[in-house]
Protein backbone atom coordinates (compact mmCIF):
# COMPACT_ATOMS: atom_id res chain seq x y z
CA UNK A 1 0.00 0.00 0.00
CA UNK A 2 2.48 2.66 -1.22
CA UNK A 3 -0.19 5.20 -2.78
CA UNK A 4 -2.81 7.06 -1.61
CA UNK A 5 -4.96 4.61 -4.81
CA UNK A 6 -3.78 1.39 -2.65
CA UNK A 7 -5.45 2.48 0.25
CA UNK A 8 -8.52 3.78 -1.53
CA UNK A 9 -8.28 0.24 -2.87
CA UNK A 10 -7.73 -1.74 0.62
CA UNK A 11 -10.26 0.54 2.56
CA UNK A 12 -13.43 -0.47 0.50
CA UNK A 13 -12.40 -4.07 0.72
CA UNK A 14 -12.47 -3.70 4.37
CA UNK A 15 -15.91 -2.19 3.79
CA UNK A 16 -16.97 -5.06 1.16
CA UNK A 17 -16.19 -7.48 3.97
CA UNK A 18 -17.68 -5.77 6.42
CA UNK A 19 -20.86 -5.51 4.59
CA UNK A 20 -20.94 -9.12 3.76
CA UNK A 21 -20.13 -9.96 7.38
CA UNK A 22 -22.41 -8.01 8.95
CA UNK A 23 -25.45 -9.62 7.24
CA UNK A 24 -24.09 -12.93 9.61
CA UNK A 25 -23.41 -11.27 12.58
CA UNK A 26 -27.02 -9.85 12.42
CA UNK A 27 -28.89 -12.98 11.65
CA UNK A 28 -26.84 -14.89 14.57
CA UNK A 29 -27.64 -16.32 17.34
CA UNK A 30 -26.78 -14.28 21.04
CA UNK A 31 -25.28 -17.97 22.48
CA UNK A 32 -22.97 -17.57 19.08
CA UNK A 33 -22.42 -14.18 19.42
CA UNK A 34 -21.67 -14.74 23.40
CA UNK A 35 -19.48 -17.60 22.36
CA UNK A 36 -16.88 -15.81 20.22
CA UNK A 37 -16.59 -13.26 23.67
CA UNK A 38 -15.58 -16.02 25.64
CA UNK A 39 -13.10 -17.26 23.21
CA UNK A 40 -11.27 -13.62 22.70
CA UNK A 41 -11.52 -13.42 26.51
CA UNK A 42 -10.08 -16.72 27.36
CA UNK A 43 -7.50 -15.85 24.26
CA UNK A 44 -6.63 -12.23 25.82
CA UNK A 45 -5.70 -14.13 29.57
CA UNK A 46 -3.94 -16.71 27.63
CA UNK A 47 -1.18 -14.77 25.83
CA UNK A 48 -0.96 -12.19 28.38
CA UNK A 49 2.38 -12.28 28.12
CA UNK A 50 2.90 -11.99 24.17
CA UNK A 51 0.49 -8.51 24.57
CA UNK A 52 2.64 -7.01 27.26
CA UNK A 53 5.60 -7.72 24.57
CA UNK A 54 3.61 -5.97 22.19
CA UNK A 55 2.95 -3.39 24.14
CA UNK A 56 6.44 -2.52 25.06
CA UNK A 57 7.18 -2.84 21.39
CA UNK A 58 4.53 0.29 21.05
CA UNK A 59 5.36 2.27 24.40
CA UNK A 60 9.48 2.13 23.57
CA UNK A 61 8.88 4.07 20.14
CA UNK A 62 5.88 6.69 21.68
CA UNK A 63 8.42 7.46 24.21
CA UNK A 64 11.55 8.13 21.31
CA UNK A 65 9.04 9.79 19.00
CA UNK A 66 8.56 12.26 22.32
CA UNK A 67 4.76 11.16 22.65
CA UNK A 68 2.77 13.23 25.66
CA UNK A 69 2.84 12.03 29.33
CA UNK A 70 -0.92 11.82 28.80
CA UNK A 71 -1.02 9.68 25.90
CA UNK A 72 1.68 7.50 26.92
CA UNK A 73 -0.99 6.83 30.05
CA UNK A 74 -3.57 5.93 27.85
CA UNK A 75 -0.76 3.40 25.83
CA UNK A 76 0.17 1.43 28.59
CA UNK A 77 -1.23 -1.85 28.59
CA UNK A 78 -0.54 -2.62 32.57
CA UNK A 79 -1.89 -5.86 34.02
CA UNK A 80 -5.15 -3.78 35.58
CA UNK A 81 -5.93 -3.07 31.84
CA UNK A 82 -5.43 -6.63 30.68
CA UNK A 83 -7.62 -7.75 33.94
CA UNK A 84 -10.39 -5.04 33.38
CA UNK A 85 -10.32 -6.01 29.30
CA UNK A 86 -11.31 -9.44 30.53
CA UNK A 87 -14.01 -8.79 32.65
CA UNK A 88 -15.78 -6.00 30.34
CA UNK A 89 -15.57 -9.01 27.77
CA UNK A 90 -17.44 -10.97 30.30
CA UNK A 91 -19.58 -8.53 31.44
CA UNK A 92 -20.61 -8.08 28.18
CA UNK A 93 -21.52 -11.72 27.84
CA UNK A 94 -23.39 -11.37 30.67
CA UNK A 95 -25.99 -8.68 29.91
CA UNK A 96 -28.83 -9.01 28.16
CA UNK A 97 -28.85 -9.73 24.03
CA UNK A 98 -31.08 -6.36 22.70
CA UNK A 99 -31.08 -7.60 19.29
CA UNK A 100 -34.28 -8.35 18.20
CA UNK A 101 -36.37 -7.28 21.35
CA UNK A 102 -39.68 -6.12 20.34
CA UNK A 103 -41.41 -3.43 23.01
CA UNK A 104 -44.36 -0.82 22.80
CA UNK A 105 -46.67 -3.57 20.98
CA UNK A 106 -49.98 -2.41 20.59
CA UNK A 107 -53.26 -3.10 18.56
CA UNK A 108 -54.57 -0.22 15.86
CA UNK A 109 -58.20 -0.14 15.30
CA UNK A 110 -57.49 -1.33 12.03
CA UNK A 111 -56.84 -5.02 13.85
CA UNK A 112 -53.30 -4.20 13.19
CA UNK A 113 -50.31 -4.64 16.07
CA UNK A 114 -47.35 -1.70 15.84
CA UNK A 115 -44.63 -2.66 17.73
CA UNK A 116 -40.93 -1.57 17.71
CA UNK A 117 -37.54 -4.07 17.00
CA UNK A 118 -34.04 -3.23 18.06
CA UNK A 119 -31.35 -4.22 15.21
CA UNK A 120 -28.07 -3.42 14.56
CA UNK A 121 -26.73 -0.29 13.16
CA UNK A 122 -24.77 -2.37 10.81
CA UNK A 123 -21.37 -1.51 9.93
CA UNK A 124 -19.61 0.62 12.67
CA UNK A 125 -16.25 2.61 11.81
CA UNK A 126 -14.36 3.14 15.20
CA UNK A 127 -11.15 5.55 14.96
CA UNK A 128 -9.06 6.19 17.96
CA UNK A 129 -5.84 7.17 19.39
CA UNK A 130 -3.51 5.04 21.45
CA UNK A 131 -5.68 2.94 24.23
CA UNK A 132 -5.33 -0.46 22.94
CA UNK A 133 -8.06 -1.20 25.57
CA UNK A 134 -10.85 0.58 22.87
CA UNK A 135 -9.74 -2.72 20.20
CA UNK A 136 -11.54 -5.32 22.82
CA UNK A 137 -13.87 -2.69 24.23
CA UNK A 138 -15.16 -1.69 20.84
CA UNK A 139 -14.65 -5.25 19.16
CA UNK A 140 -16.75 -6.88 21.99
CA UNK A 141 -19.63 -4.14 21.93
CA UNK A 142 -19.96 -4.51 18.23
CA UNK A 143 -20.40 -8.50 18.39
CA UNK A 144 -22.40 -8.47 21.24
CA UNK A 145 -24.98 -6.11 19.13
CA UNK A 146 -24.70 -8.36 16.05
CA UNK A 147 -22.60 -5.47 14.04
CA UNK A 148 -19.71 -5.60 11.79
CA UNK A 149 -16.98 -3.34 12.33
CA UNK A 150 -13.76 -1.91 11.30
CA UNK A 151 -11.21 -0.77 13.72
CA UNK A 152 -8.75 1.87 12.93
CA UNK A 153 -6.19 2.29 16.24
CA UNK A 154 -3.76 5.14 16.57
CA UNK A 155 -0.12 4.26 15.01
CA UNK A 156 1.56 4.41 18.44
CA UNK A 157 -0.48 0.94 19.59
CA UNK A 158 0.17 -0.49 15.78
CA UNK A 159 1.63 -3.75 17.37
CA UNK A 160 -0.57 -4.09 20.55
CA UNK A 161 -3.90 -4.07 17.96
CA UNK A 162 -2.42 -6.41 15.69
CA UNK A 163 -2.08 -8.77 18.37
CA UNK A 164 -5.20 -8.27 19.73
CA UNK A 165 -6.77 -8.28 16.00
CA UNK A 166 -5.20 -11.75 16.02
CA UNK A 167 -6.92 -12.55 19.13
CA UNK A 168 -10.14 -11.44 18.38
CA UNK A 169 -10.23 -12.98 14.79
CA UNK A 170 -9.51 -16.57 16.33
CA UNK A 171 -12.96 -16.49 18.64
CA UNK A 172 -15.01 -15.02 16.11
CA UNK A 173 -13.66 -17.99 13.58
CA UNK A 174 -14.06 -20.39 17.07
CA UNK A 175 -17.77 -19.83 17.15
CA UNK A 176 -18.51 -20.24 13.79
CA UNK A 177 -18.52 -16.34 12.86
CA UNK A 178 -16.88 -14.44 9.51
CA UNK A 179 -13.43 -13.45 10.98
CA UNK A 180 -13.76 -10.11 9.07
CA UNK A 181 -16.75 -9.33 11.95
CA UNK A 182 -13.71 -7.32 13.20
CA UNK A 183 -11.22 -6.01 11.19
CA UNK A 184 -8.09 -3.84 12.11
CA UNK A 185 -7.03 -0.91 9.82
CA UNK A 186 -3.29 -2.86 9.30
CA UNK A 187 -1.66 0.64 8.29
CA UNK A 188 -0.48 3.46 10.17
CA UNK A 189 -1.06 5.55 6.79
CA UNK A 190 -3.43 8.95 7.74
CA UNK A 191 -5.17 8.57 4.24
CA UNK A 192 -7.30 5.07 5.70
CA UNK A 193 -8.67 7.53 8.14
CA UNK A 194 -10.15 9.97 4.84
CA UNK A 195 -11.39 6.60 3.42
CA UNK A 196 -13.43 5.41 6.20
CA UNK A 197 -15.27 7.84 6.95
CA UNK A 198 -16.18 8.79 3.38
CA UNK A 199 -17.58 5.21 2.35
CA UNK A 200 -21.46 5.57 3.34
CA UNK A 201 -22.07 3.00 0.84
CA UNK A 202 -20.08 0.55 3.47
CA UNK A 203 -20.05 1.90 6.79
CA UNK A 204 -23.32 3.23 8.86
CA UNK A 205 -21.83 5.27 11.44
CA UNK A 206 -18.47 6.58 12.65
CA UNK A 207 -17.34 6.51 16.05
CA UNK A 208 -14.57 8.67 16.50
CA UNK A 209 -12.54 8.44 20.11
CA UNK A 210 -9.76 10.93 20.46
CA UNK A 211 -8.44 14.08 20.69
CA UNK A 212 -9.74 17.58 19.73
CA UNK A 213 -7.94 17.72 16.64
CA UNK A 214 -8.92 14.18 15.07
CA UNK A 215 -12.49 15.16 16.09
CA UNK A 216 -12.75 18.49 14.03
CA UNK A 217 -11.12 16.60 11.33
CA UNK A 218 -13.84 14.03 11.20
CA UNK A 219 -16.76 16.99 11.61
CA UNK A 220 -15.48 18.98 8.77
CA UNK A 221 -14.74 15.53 6.44
CA UNK A 222 -16.75 12.71 7.41
CA UNK A 223 -19.75 12.11 5.16
CA UNK A 224 -20.72 8.73 7.13
CA UNK A 225 -23.15 10.07 10.45
CA UNK A 226 -21.08 9.86 13.91
CA UNK A 227 -21.44 9.34 17.12
CA UNK A 228 -18.84 12.06 19.45
CA UNK A 229 -18.14 14.17 21.59
CA UNK A 230 -15.70 16.94 21.14
CA UNK A 231 -13.52 17.31 23.96
CA UNK A 232 -14.56 16.82 27.99
CA UNK A 233 -14.17 20.20 29.95
CA UNK A 234 -16.14 18.85 33.14
CA UNK A 235 -17.01 20.71 36.15
CA UNK A 236 -17.13 19.96 39.59
CA UNK A 237 -19.19 22.49 41.68
CA UNK A 238 -18.92 22.28 45.77
CA UNK A 239 -22.08 23.48 46.88
CA UNK A 240 -22.16 25.65 50.44
CA UNK A 241 -23.91 22.91 51.78
CA UNK A 242 -21.36 20.37 50.84
CA UNK A 243 -19.89 17.63 53.12
CA UNK A 244 -16.25 18.70 53.50
CA UNK A 245 -14.49 14.92 53.46
CA UNK A 246 -17.00 14.60 50.58
CA UNK A 247 -15.73 17.72 48.84
CA UNK A 248 -11.81 17.07 49.18
CA UNK A 249 -12.22 13.48 48.27
CA UNK A 250 -14.31 14.23 44.84
CA UNK A 251 -12.07 17.35 43.67
CA UNK A 252 -8.91 15.04 44.52
CA UNK A 253 -10.13 12.29 42.69
CA UNK A 254 -11.95 14.17 39.75
CA UNK A 255 -8.92 16.02 39.07
CA UNK A 256 -5.78 13.02 39.89
CA UNK A 257 -6.88 9.50 39.33
CA UNK A 258 -5.90 10.44 35.43
CA UNK A 259 -4.83 13.25 33.72
CA UNK A 260 -5.28 11.80 30.46
CA UNK A 261 -9.08 10.88 29.78
CA UNK A 262 -12.34 12.84 28.45
CA UNK A 263 -14.22 12.87 31.87
CA UNK A 264 -11.34 14.25 34.26
CA UNK A 265 -12.52 17.55 36.22
CA UNK A 266 -11.09 20.66 33.94
CA UNK A 267 -12.57 23.09 36.43
CA UNK A 268 -13.72 23.24 39.73
CA UNK A 269 -16.62 25.57 41.31
CA UNK A 270 -16.54 26.28 45.19
CA UNK A 271 -19.74 28.04 46.61
CA UNK A 272 -18.23 31.30 48.25
CA UNK A 273 -19.25 30.54 51.81
CA UNK A 274 -17.33 27.28 51.90
CA UNK A 275 -14.46 28.12 49.61
CA UNK A 276 -11.52 29.28 52.80
CA UNK A 277 -12.55 26.11 54.71
CA UNK A 278 -12.50 23.23 51.16
CA UNK A 279 -9.55 25.11 49.30
CA UNK A 280 -7.20 24.67 51.47
CA UNK A 281 -7.64 21.22 52.12
CA UNK A 282 -7.80 20.36 48.75
CA UNK A 283 -4.51 22.29 47.39
CA UNK A 284 -2.72 20.34 50.28
CA UNK A 285 -3.32 17.19 48.20
CA UNK A 286 -3.16 18.78 44.47
CA UNK A 287 0.62 19.86 45.43
CA UNK A 288 1.41 16.60 46.43
CA UNK A 289 0.57 15.73 42.65
CA UNK A 290 1.91 19.25 41.32
CA UNK A 291 -1.03 20.22 40.19
CA UNK A 292 -1.07 23.57 38.59
CA UNK A 293 -4.11 25.64 39.78
CA UNK A 294 -5.45 28.53 37.61
CA UNK A 295 -7.39 30.78 39.61
CA UNK A 296 -9.74 33.46 39.66
CA UNK A 297 -9.18 36.44 41.90
CA UNK A 298 -10.83 35.65 44.58
CA UNK A 299 -10.04 31.76 45.00
CA UNK A 300 -6.20 32.79 44.41
CA UNK A 301 -6.39 35.35 47.64
CA UNK A 302 -7.20 31.88 49.61
CA UNK A 303 -4.52 29.79 47.90
CA UNK A 304 -1.84 32.37 48.44
CA UNK A 305 1.31 30.63 49.26
CA UNK A 306 0.45 27.63 46.55
CA UNK A 307 3.77 26.54 45.16
CA UNK A 308 1.78 26.14 41.72
CA UNK A 309 -0.40 29.18 41.36
CA UNK A 310 -1.37 31.23 38.16
CA UNK A 311 -3.95 33.49 37.20
CA UNK A 312 -6.40 31.95 35.34
CA UNK A 313 -7.47 33.82 31.81
CA UNK A 314 -10.65 33.62 29.84
CA UNK A 315 -9.20 31.09 27.75
CA UNK A 316 -8.81 28.46 30.96
CA UNK A 317 -12.60 28.03 31.44
CA UNK A 318 -12.97 26.44 27.89
CA UNK A 319 -9.86 24.42 27.67
CA UNK A 320 -9.39 20.68 28.05
CA UNK A 321 -6.00 20.32 29.89
CA UNK A 322 -5.46 16.49 30.06
CA UNK A 323 -3.00 17.34 32.20
CA UNK A 324 -1.90 18.40 35.73
CA UNK A 325 -3.64 21.60 35.46
CA UNK A 326 -6.79 22.42 36.84
CA UNK A 327 -9.07 25.88 36.72
CA UNK A 328 -10.74 27.25 40.03
CA UNK A 329 -13.56 29.72 40.36
CA UNK A 330 -15.25 30.84 43.17
CA UNK A 331 -19.25 31.48 42.52
CA UNK A 332 -21.97 32.56 44.32
CA UNK A 333 -24.30 29.81 44.70
CA UNK A 334 -25.87 27.13 42.18
CA UNK A 335 -27.58 29.54 39.93
CA UNK A 336 -23.83 31.55 39.12
CA UNK A 337 -22.05 27.92 38.60
CA UNK A 338 -25.12 26.74 36.46
CA UNK A 339 -24.65 29.78 34.55
CA UNK A 340 -21.15 29.59 34.47
CA UNK A 341 -21.29 25.59 33.52
CA UNK A 342 -23.67 26.33 30.66
CA UNK A 343 -21.56 28.67 29.29
CA UNK A 344 -18.32 26.91 29.07
CA UNK A 345 -19.11 23.34 29.55
CA UNK A 346 -18.75 20.65 26.39
CA UNK A 347 -21.84 18.84 27.93
CA UNK A 348 -19.71 15.68 28.56
CA UNK A 349 -19.89 15.44 32.61
CA UNK A 350 -20.93 17.53 35.20
CA UNK A 351 -21.15 16.96 39.28
CA UNK A 352 -22.44 18.72 42.45
CA UNK A 353 -21.18 18.28 45.87
CA UNK A 354 -24.16 19.01 47.80
CA UNK A 355 -26.36 17.43 50.98
CA UNK A 356 -29.04 19.96 50.08
CA UNK A 357 -31.57 17.57 48.04
CA UNK A 358 -33.44 20.07 46.50
CA UNK A 359 -30.14 21.90 45.12
CA UNK A 360 -28.81 17.94 44.29
CA UNK A 361 -32.32 17.44 42.21
CA UNK A 362 -32.27 21.04 40.66
CA UNK A 363 -28.55 20.66 39.44
CA UNK A 364 -29.91 17.29 37.83
CA UNK A 365 -32.84 18.77 35.78
CA UNK A 366 -30.97 22.03 34.69
CA UNK A 367 -27.58 21.42 34.25
CA UNK A 368 -27.49 19.90 30.44
CA UNK A 369 -25.11 17.20 30.03
CA UNK A 370 -24.54 13.22 28.57
CA UNK A 371 -23.76 12.60 32.46
CA UNK A 372 -24.94 14.72 35.30
CA UNK A 373 -24.54 13.73 39.35
CA UNK A 374 -24.71 13.95 42.99
CA UNK A 375 -22.03 13.60 45.09
CA UNK A 376 -19.61 11.07 43.32
CA UNK A 377 -16.20 11.87 40.98
CA UNK A 378 -16.97 12.29 37.75
CA UNK A 379 -14.46 9.46 36.60
CA UNK A 380 -17.39 7.55 37.05
CA UNK A 381 -18.69 8.66 33.76
CA UNK A 382 -17.63 5.52 32.01
CA UNK A 383 -19.53 2.78 30.49
CA UNK A 384 -17.43 -0.26 32.10
CA UNK A 385 -18.31 1.82 35.66
CA UNK A 386 -22.36 2.21 34.59
CA UNK A 387 -22.55 -1.19 34.12
CA UNK A 388 -22.64 -1.09 30.43
CA UNK A 389 -20.02 -3.90 30.57
CA UNK A 390 -17.57 -1.63 28.53
CA UNK A 391 -18.45 1.59 26.01
CA UNK A 392 -17.72 2.66 22.48
CA UNK A 393 -17.23 6.29 23.43
CA UNK A 394 -19.09 9.02 24.94
CA UNK A 395 -21.77 10.87 23.38
CA UNK A 396 -22.14 14.85 23.85
CA UNK A 397 -24.85 15.03 21.13
CA UNK A 398 -28.39 14.67 22.02
CA UNK A 399 -29.69 12.30 18.93
CA UNK A 400 -29.80 8.53 18.73
CA UNK A 401 -27.09 8.05 21.40
CA UNK A 402 -25.78 10.33 24.62
CA UNK A 403 -23.55 9.52 27.60
CA UNK A 404 -21.21 6.14 26.83
CA UNK A 405 -22.39 4.29 24.52
CA UNK A 406 -23.06 0.85 25.19
CA UNK A 407 -24.94 -2.08 23.64
CA UNK A 408 -27.97 0.36 22.94
CA UNK A 409 -26.53 2.92 21.27
CA UNK A 410 -25.13 0.49 18.67
CA UNK A 411 -28.39 -0.62 17.76
CA UNK A 412 -31.36 1.46 16.46
CA UNK A 413 -35.11 0.53 16.23
CA UNK A 414 -37.45 -0.61 12.95
CA UNK A 415 -41.57 -0.71 13.40
CA UNK A 416 -42.74 -4.22 12.88
CA UNK A 417 -46.50 -5.14 12.13
CA UNK A 418 -48.33 -8.27 12.96
CA UNK A 419 -51.05 -8.60 10.51
CA UNK A 420 -54.21 -10.81 10.29
CA UNK A 421 -55.26 -10.26 6.76
CA UNK A 422 -56.01 -6.23 7.18
CA UNK A 423 -56.51 -4.19 4.33
CA UNK A 424 -56.23 -0.21 4.57
CA UNK A 425 -59.98 1.13 3.68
Amino acid sequence: MDTKLDIKHYMEQLGQQARKASRAMARADSATRNRALTLIADGIEREADALRTANRLDMDAAAANGLAPAMLDRLALSDKAIATMVEGLRQIVALPDPIGEISGLKFRPSGIQVGQMRVPLGVIGIIYESRPNVTVDAAGLCIKSGNATILRGGSEAIHCNRALAQLVKEGLLGAGLPENAVQVVDTTDRAAVGALITMPQYVDVIVPRGGKGLIARLMEEATVPMIKHLDGICHVYIDDKADLQKAVDIGFNAKCHRYGTCNTMETLLVARTIAARVLPELAKLYATKEVELRADAEAAAILAGYPHLAAATEEDWSTEYLAAILAVKIVDGIDEAMDHISQYSSKHTESIVTEDYSAGMRFLREVDSASVMINASTRFADGFEYGLGAEIGISNDKLHARGPVGLEGLTSLKYVVFGHGEIRQ
